[in-house]
């Protein structure tokens, strides 16, 4: 289970000729975060996983289509030890560039299609020689809005592929040189946003996403509510 409560802001500063935006995301969970996690009775807490803060996120917007641009980090503020099994962290740093788009199909801007796509590097781990490959992320939906754009029903997507192998360092003799593989993994499913609002303001939306994972290689598979 993974908890999150962040801050997503976007200011009326212009960079680019993009509207200018931050974010920043701690997260919280009750399990560990490496694998292997199947044989394990982890019996964790509730505790502070690794921070989310995106600096940089630039906006633009046309009249069929917007655009989207930025930069993140994780920052390793969970617990991590190399020899522990109960690690809420990650024990690195990573570095994710990202850019997207949303297009509409129609003048009232009622069917849109969107897709982002993140693109990760990392640092050592902690008190280790080990460097996790780099990952590539692509996600979004396919969607229809009601009540002038404010209710949203579509589905969604996402796919993950580890882009360079992982550089296990000394751990490498364990395997014989060999490689753990480089992970991919695909989902897809449902998607419900609701606005909260009174007929004068809008407060903001409750977002539910449900997708099932299938095509998984060398990693966990399973379905996953948001």
């Amino acid at each position: 289970n993974g908890l999150g409560a962040g801050i997503y802001y976007v200011t009326e500063k212009k960079f680019l000729g993009a509207n200018y935006g931050l974010m920043i995301f701690p997260a919280f969970t009750d399990n560990k975060l490496e694998v292997p996690i199947l044989f394990v009775d982890q019996g964790l807490s509730l505790g502070l996983s690794d921070l989310y803060i995106q600096p940089l996120n630039l906006g633009w917007h046309a009249e069929r289509a917007d655009f989207i641009a930025g930069f993140g980090l994780y920052a390793p503020t969970g617990s991590y030890d190399p020899a522990s099994d109960s690690n809420q962290g990650l024990g690195m740093w990573s570095f994710e560039f990202s850019a997207g788009t949303t297009i509409y199909f129609d003048k009232a801007k009622t069917w849109h299609f969107a897709t982002t796509a993140f693109y990760e590097t990392h640092t050592e781990k902690q008190d280790t020689d080990i460097t996790v490959g780099d990952i590539l992320t692509i996600e979004g939906g396919l969607g229809k809005s009601f009540m002038d754009g404010a209710l949203s029903v579509g589905a969604a997507y996402y796919a993950q592929w580890k882009i360079t192998d992982d550089d296990l360092g000394s751990d490498s003799d364990l395997l014989g040189g060999r490689s753990l593989g480089k992970f991919q993994v695909y989902g897809i499913g449902a998607e419900l946003v609701l606005p909260i609002a009174t007929k004068k303001k809008l407060y903001g939306f409750v977002s539910a996403r449900y997708l099932w994972e299938f095509g998984a290689e060398s990693t966990i598979e399973g379905n996953t509510f948001v």
